[in-house]
Order: structure tokens, then sequence, then C-alpha cells
């Protein structure tokens, strides 16, 4: 293996123990439940066994409390409240992320044997994360009215226009 194949492989490779690194927790993994059921250990003894059953798994249902919520699920990205005739609803939003990669062509100097240099082209790639709403909860009264999941949507491979790959 030559030296340069070696370096890329290795940089290649903390590249994605980096990405690894980066993600987020998953906010249903038990350990998380456990500890914010920790932090609301009364609203947690206050549940029904059929509710802290609900909790524990990760779970929401509608008609738990805002407490129960939070101990399933972790604290929201966003909240938002509203009223009209039918009182007041408070909506919990959660975010997911997406990627949009990039491809396009780069440009090194590679030195050759006698000295002198040359432009090598080479494909490179960049990504674009954003954050969308992935779950939507409306409470009423402190309690859950309604939930719905909503769709990650369609990450995209941009080509550069002088890529010669065409858009899929």
């Amino acid at each position: 293996m030559n030296v340069k194949r070696f370096f890329r492989l290795g940089f290649a490779g903390a590249v994605l123990l980096g990405l690894a690194g980066c993600a987020s927790p998953n906010p249903t993994d038990p350990k998380l439940i456990a500890k914010r059921r920790a932090e609301r250990a009364s609203a947690y003894t206050a549940l029904t066994d059929e509710q802290r059953a609900v909790v524990d798994s990760g779970q929401i249902k509608v008609g738990l409390n805002e407490d129960a919520v939070y101990i399933a699920w972790g604290p929201p990205a966003q909240v938002l409240r509203s009223g009209d005739a039918n009182g007041e609803r408070v909506t919990w939003l959660f975010h997911n992320s997406t990627a949009d990669e990039f491809l396009f062509w780069r440009y090194r100097e590679v030195p050759r044997k006698d000295g002198t240099v040359f432009l090598e082209r080479f494909l490179d790639r960049d990504y674009n994360y954003r954050d969308y709403v992935s779950a939507e909860l409306v409470f009423a009264d402190g309690k859950l009215l309604s939930w719905r999941m909503l769709p990650k949507p369609a990450g995209s491979t941009i080509y550069s226009p002088n890529s010669g790959f065409s858009s899929p």
C-alpha cells in the first residue's frame, strides 16, 4: 500500500468516526428515559401502571400529560401556544435532520518525477444538513390531544454542472 493511499484511507476513517460521534442521541434510549424519569420522579409516580409502561417504552398516546410525554420523548425543539373558541392549545414540535449531497470536481497539483507539476481532477463531495419538523404534538389542558409524525423530506444529490453526471 503506498503512502498516499494509506493517508487517504486513514483520513476517510477519521471522518466516518467523527460523523458517528456527531450523531444525536436517540431520545427513546432507555438510559435517557431513566434520566428524565428521575428528573420528574413525582410526575412519574403519579402515572397509572399502564401509562408508566407506555412511557418506559418511549411511546406516547393521547391522554398523557406533558410530564409523561417529556419523560418518553424528551424536550421539544419548539413550543408554540395558540388559542381559539375551544380554549388554549400548546403544540410541541420535534425536529430531526436530513442531508443533501453535492458532488463537484476539484483540482489539485501533483508533482511529477521530473519536478514539473500537473493538475489532477478529482470528484469531491460536500453535505448540507437541514432540520425539519418530524413530529407535532398538541396539548389541551395539559393532556395530549393529538399527535402526528411528519415524513422525512427526500435528500438530494446535486451534481456540479460540469461533473459529467446527470441527475437521477
